[in-house]
């Protein structure tokens, strides 16, 4: 297992220009004619947050001190997990052409797609710093340490994309599929609402079985509350990455040797 993981990260450091290159492409090829270009991937984030407070504020903002940047700290990671895991879930069947004329590791094309989206996020983060700044919310060097969240965010992500990557392979009805379980994801995840708004069962359910739960709630204590989560939470969030990204890298290396008789 140490030495199979070893070969992988000497893969990656061999392919690493490749992986740049393919990021590169997926930026630019997202903004492409574009008069604004990057500029979207922080109005994009803002635009979204006005609506929802317009909608949202009368009916959800009960006890949320700063609602603008409560809601805004949800929307923004659980978007990049949306985006990149419905980018990364058709890695491999979009790049088929490219597999079968040169050797090149598979899963460098489902790192790309979770990557692009994550240089996407660090744009977006620019947008959480507009509305910090209008809403005149106090700074604090907590505000540096969102790096924990996005980190284990971005594991999660890498997992839960080699994963649905070498699934949709296989079973092409999952791309239909996800996008059901995202929209329910989304609506079982406190991102316009409070936890203490559920019910009591909602209340016990969704901190242990949700890991959204635990990376945008470790962002809003650092940001928003300028303080340290419960210290469990940033293990649990490490922990959950960790199994996530294991778990995808188990099944796509089992799987990866069939995609060329699927593709």
């Amino acid at each position: 297992m140490i030495s199979s993981l070893k070969f992988r990260i000497k893969m990656l450091f061999k392919y690493k220009d490749l992986l740049y290159l393919l990021v590169e492409r997926d930026i630019k090829l997202k903004y492409r004619r574009s008069i604004l270009g990057y500029v979207w991937s922080v109005l994009n984030p803002l635009l979204s947050m006005l609506v929802m407070v317009v909608v949202f504020s009368h009916m959800f903002n009960r006890g949320v001190a700063n609602y603008p940047v409560y809601l805004i700290c949800g929307n923004i990671l659980f978007s990049f997990m949306r985006e990149s895991s419905t980018q990364a879930m058709n890695s491999i069947i979009t790049n088929a052409s490219l597999m079968k004329k040169v050797y090149v590791p598979k899963y460098i094309f489902t790192l790309s797609k979770v990557t692009s989206s994550f240089v996407n996020l660090i744009f977006s983060l620019g947008a959480l710093l507009i509305v910090m700044i209008i809403t005149r919310l106090r700074f604090s060097w907590y505000d540096l340490l969102i790096v924990i969240p996005l980190a284990e965010l971005y594991v999660f992500c890498v997992g839960l994309g080699l994963f649905l990557a070498a699934a949709t392979v296989f079973f092409r009805d999952i791309q239909n599929i996800w996008s059901v379980v995202t929209l329910a994801w989304m609506y079982l995840t406190p991102i316009f609402y409070t936890l203490d708004s559920m019910s009591p069962v909602l209340r016990y359910w969704i901190p242990k079985v949700n890991p959204m739960y635990i990376y945008i709630t470790q962002m809003r204590d650092f940001v928003l509350n300028g303080g340290w989560p419960w210290t469990v939470l940033i293990w649990r969030g490490a922990l959950v990455a960790a199994i996530m990204v294991a778990l995808g890298m188990f099944v796509f290396t089992k799987a990866k040797d069939k995609f060329i008789l699927y593709i």
